[in-house]
């Protein structure tokens, strides 16, 4: 039976200092219209297979919600009980009773990491440069490093020019490297506002003696000023460009923030206590990560941790335990984490520590018969069999089997209800595809369900036709993709202003226990 509470019971929660894990368990684009700015983006699509790994303790405190307006959450609180989650609930009435309580919903992603970075330069009063100023600063080709704080895979969608994509985690690491002329100018940029603030404010925190600034609104102010972007760009740290010149500097900047150092003694007591949730945290490179890690650590790259944290632990409150092998990266990221709010902490000894942990156990998807690419094309053309394309939209639009009709977990069930053809699936995950048939398929008439063995890569592979349909699914349909956040990246100079307008605008909207549980030093002065 489905234990719901109301929005004051939730208001309370949140702000009680016990751990809780808030799902706004809508598909992505409904989420990132409108969600409580705590809600954590944990589709119903993938439920089974994100919701172990973002709350590895299945005694926490869960709340679900959706609008209000449909049985999503109460579905997925059925499917997180199935799973062993013990202590859920549902928000009578979803965003639509939070609102009506009073209280503000927020668009966009990454919610809490944002607005900390706009709190964060108004704390901090971070040194920036406008687009244009950096553009007559390269045009004189003055000494200035561009240094872009994304990942690699968002730098090569777009690139200030001449700009070196490192990491934020990574520049406490490599900057010495990069920039090994203690008086040249430093300016850190990405996309919008928050990475750029951060990553130059952790230079400054490191005490570099260097110039640094922020460019003022990354790469989207560079392009609202009608300057060029590079596209593909390469241009990264080099993998040997590790440093520990700064290892002084990030340990005295542990302690400002009063990050505890911890043994894997103490690690090893924190696991096997059954009221508290832990995460054990890489945050060095994926090739760093993939050439080996301590036992059940997640890869959690250091600039994303901080900017994107709710992709890796969905529980507010717990234990995050952070390592690299350098001494460097860990303290310098675990000292914004506190500042955040999070109970953060280093690991002594890092990668040598010696820790080995369990890994969590996860639950086995149900399982799902396959057909072969050349067997469903002969199945088609007889018209045997109904393809439905589990696969995100976008995708869908830009390329599917000329059959298909797209379809998504939380409408399924009504897709098809009619069909009485056998259902073959496609799906990049497999397992998304099993536990999406278990579920939603459970009670269909007919045949069970089949899965296009090897996906659309092995339809292409087996040189078989595909069709794009770039209108369909309609985008009111397509409740899986957020375009205010993506429509900013594709030349729209509209969506672009929107979007750094929200970014600046978001402080304003906390209220004051929001606000409260940031931990940054009190307001510097401008004197």
């Amino acid at each position: 039976m489905t234990s719901f509470i109301d929005p004051k019971t939730l208001k309370t929660w949140l702000h009680d200092g016990g751990e809780i894990a808030l799902l706004d368990v809508r598909e992505h684009g409904q989420y990132g219209e409108a969600h409580l700015f705590y809600g954590i983006p944990l589709p119903f699509s993938r439920l089974e297979i994100d919701a172990p790994r973002l709350m590895p303790r299945r005694s926490v405190r869960v709340v679900a919600y959706d609008d209000g307006e449909s049985d999503v959450a109460e579905r997925s609180a059925a499917q997180l009980a199935a799973l062993g989650y013990t202590n859920v609930h549902v928000l009578q009435g979803g965003t639509r009773a939070w609102k009506a309580a009073g209280h503000m919903l927020f668009a966009g992603v990454n919610l809490p990491s944002k607005t900390f970075g706009e709190l964060a330069e108004e704390t901090y009063h971070t040194p920036r440069v406008s687009a244009d100023q950096l553009a007559e600063m390269l045009a004189r080709q003055d000494k200035v490093v561009v240094l872009d704080g994304r990942p690699v895979s968002e730098f090569h969608k777009m690139n200030i020019p001449g700009a070196t994509c490192c990491p934020n985690g990574e520049l406490a690491y490599r900057v010495r490297q990069l920039v090994p002329d203690t008086t040249t100018p430093i300016v850190i940029n990405c996309a919008g506002r928050t990475r750029s603030i951060i990553g130059a404010q952790t230079l400054i925190n490191l005490g570099l003696p260097n110039p640094v600034y922020a460019l003022e609104n990354g790469t989207q102010g560079w392009y609202l000023n009608d300057h060029k972007l590079e596209h593909g760009g390469t241009q990264r740290y080099a993998d040997d460009s590790g440093n520990t010149d700064l290892r002084p500097a990030a340990k005295a900047l542990a302690e400002r923030f009063d990050v505890p150092t911890v043994t894997a003694q103490t690690v090893q007591q924190w696991a096997a206590d059954a009221g508290r949730s832990l995460f054990l945290c890489d945050v060095r490179t994926p090739e760093e990560f993939a050439a080996g890690s301590l036992p059940a650590a997640q890869h959690t790259p250091g600039g994303q941790l901080m900017q994107a944290g709710d992709q890796y632990f969905a529980v507010r409150g717990a234990r995050l335990v952070l390592f690299d092998n350098d001494g460097v990266r860990a303290p310098t990221i675990a000292s914004w984490l506190r500042q955040m709010g999070h109970d953060a902490s280093v690991l002594q000894g890092g990668l040598a520590s010696g820790l080995s942990l369990l890994p969590a156990g996860l639950p086995t998807a149900p399982a799902l018969q396959t057909i072969d690419a050349h067997t469903l094309s002969a199945r088609l053309a007889q018209g045997e069999v109904a393809l439905i394309d589990l696969r995100g939209s976008m995708q869908f639009r830009a390329g599917h089997i000329p059959q298909a009709c797209w379809s998504i977990r939380p409408r399924l069930a009504g897709d098809v209800k009619d069909e009485t053809r056998q259902l073959v699936l496609v799906a990049d995950d497999a397992a998304l595809a099993a536990w999406t048939a278990a579920s939603e398929l459970a009670n269909h008439h007919g045949p069970a369900p089949l899965l296009l063995e090897g996906g659309m890569a092995a339809w292409r592979a087996a040189g078989l036709p595909t069709t794009a349909t770039p209108e369909l699914p309609v985008d009111a349909a397509c409740i899986d993709y957020l375009f205010f956040v993506h429509d900013r990246h594709d030349g729209n100079k509209e969506a672009a202003r929107r979007y750094l307008a929200w970014e600046t605008g978001l402080v304003a909207q906390l209220d004051a226990q929001e606000r409260a549980a940031f931990r940054l030093p009190p307001i510097a002065s401008h004197a």
